[in-house]
């Protein structure tokens, strides 16, 4: 039968024998809590943008503090949003205006929990 072996073996005196297998573990196999990690960075120009696109591909979530490229050039800051977007869709991640200054991405293992306008009561 092919499911022999889990039958119980017993030796001549028709006792269960007892087979004791070991199985060696490495005792550096410990399992660690790995830390979130969570960025701070600046658009100032528009290849800055490609800092907080290498950020978010390491999965880290990243705060983007958009005012210097909004008061330089609002040209620049619609490219630089609509770049961070598509590398937010590629991740599989969600981004999220705080304020008129700051923008939240995050990887796939994030997400972003907005409030709704509607209020309970």
């Amino acid at each position: 039968m092919a499911l022999d072996f889990l039958k119980s073996k017993k030796n001549k005196d028709n006792e269960p024998v007892i087979e004791d297998d070991f199985v060696e573990l490495d005792a550096d196999m410990v399992e660690k809590e790995e830390k979130i990690v969570i960025r701070a960075e600046t658009l100032s120009e528009f290849k800055d943008v490609e800092k907080v696109q290498e950020h978010l591909r390491n999965d880290r979530i990243v705060w983007v503090n958009i005012r210097p490229l909004k008061n330089k050039d609002m040209t620049d800051l619609k490219r630089a949003v609509k770049r961070l977007k598509k590398t937010v869709k590629a991740v599989d991640g969600d981004m999220a205006g705080v304020d008129e200054d700051w923008i939240i991405t995050c990887p796939e293992y994030a997400t972003i929990e907005r409030t709704s306008d509607k209020v309970e009561g």
